[in-house]
């Protein structure tokens, strides 16, 4: 096929933003479609086949569009506009950025950036418990913490409580020094971490100390009543099936349930059933709960972190199909070969 040219036109003002610091976002696209992208007086040129080069003009174009409209472009919204636009779905880079949810503390939007993490944030809205599933990075935490302090601050719940099982991450941690909340404070920095992110600390201190905020291990929850509240359950893949029992049955009126969890990170001990698991399987027909389940396309972290979850992923399955190859298999083939006189 023959060379072609097309030529988009890019504001010099949204350039720098679409193209990113010393071209990076410019070259992905070019090793992606090899195609060359020529910068001059607000005009791109886009260089090479025309199936590629039509494809790359794509992807510029709704990058213009979400810069336009005060969308941040990062390496991981180029890569999956990128992703999109081979299964032609760009259009939905569009409206997954108009879903804005909150501002941190700093100004910065807090928007979902893919197809699963709008399909999760739409969930949350729409049912009254929630589960999110999928590996680290795919902002299943971060995400429904902010939808829980936007129905704080729209005054549509009372109360945020934020819990997750206190268990050690394969390490035995031993004494911890201080009172009882400076010993279970270093398992729930996740959720500080979170929440002064989007709260601010000052803002989180004073409605702790009003008790409309808490942030606890999820043994604390036995024997309550929780109405009126945003809870959030983290780590859920390190509940036993009787804490996930529980805690499910100390939800109340008016209250909103996100479970979060990753069932590839269980720090269980080997053998023992995860509450999350069972959970799947005893409550996917209730209409009321809504599951959603993140893949390594929806990881928002550094790009490496993608690559990670990908790359562990493929040898966990590999390690799967060995151990569903049946033992003794070569040594039944050899006695049939004897028994049918064939050695």
């Amino acid at each position: 096929m023959g060379i072609a040219q097309k030529t988009i036109e890019i504001p010099v003002e949204y350039e720098k933003k679409i193209f990113g610091e010393y071209d990076a976002y410019a070259k992905i696209i070019e090793r992606t479609y090899h195609v060359s992208l020529i910068s001059r007086d607000g005009k791109v040129k886009i260089i090479g086949e025309p199936g590629p080069g039509e494809k790359a003009c794509a992807v510029l174009e709704k990058l213009l569009a979400l810069a336009a409209g005060g969308g941040e472009i990062t390496e991981q919204s180029v890569n999956y506009a990128i992703s999109l636009n081979m299964e032609e779905k760009t259009d939905a880079l569009l409206e997954i950025d108009r879903d804005l949810i909150c501002h941190t503390i700093s100004g910065k939007p807090i928007k979902p950036k893919t197809l699963g993490q709008k399909a999760y944030v739409d969930q949350i809205r729409q049912k009254m418990i929630v589960f999110g599933i999928g590996p680290a990075g795919t902002g299943k935490t971060f995400l429904a913490m902010a939808m829980g302090i936007t129905a704080f601050k729209n005054d549509e719940v009372s109360r945020i409580i934020l819990t997750r099982p206190a268990i050690e991450v394969g390490e035995k941690l031993g004494f911890l020094p201080g009172d009882l909340q400076s010993k279970v404070d270093p398992y729930l920095r996740p959720l500080y971490d979170a929440l002064y992110q989007i709260m601010g600390a000052e803002s989180y201190l004073r409605n702790t100390e009003k008790g409309l905020i808490e942030v606890a291990p999820l043994a604390y929850m036995r024997g309550r009543t929780l109405d009126n509240a945003f809870i959030i359950l983290d780590e859920a893949q390190n509940t036993t099936p009787a804490q996930m029992k529980m805690f499910l049955t100390r939800i109340g009126f008016g209250s909103k349930v996100a479970i979060t969890g990753d069932l590839t990170q269980k720090d269980i001990p080997a053998g023992q059933p995860s509450g999350l698991d069972v959970a799947m399987k005893v409550l996917s027909g209730i209409d009321e709960i809504g599951f959603s389940f993140l893949t390594s396309s929806d990881v928002v972290r550094h790009p490496l972190v993608q690559k990670i979850v990908v790359a562990y992923d493929n040898y966990e399955k590999k390690q799967q199909q060995k151990k569903t190859v049946r033992p003794g298999r070569t040594v039944k083939v050899e006695r049939n070969r004897i028994k049918h006189g064939k050695e």
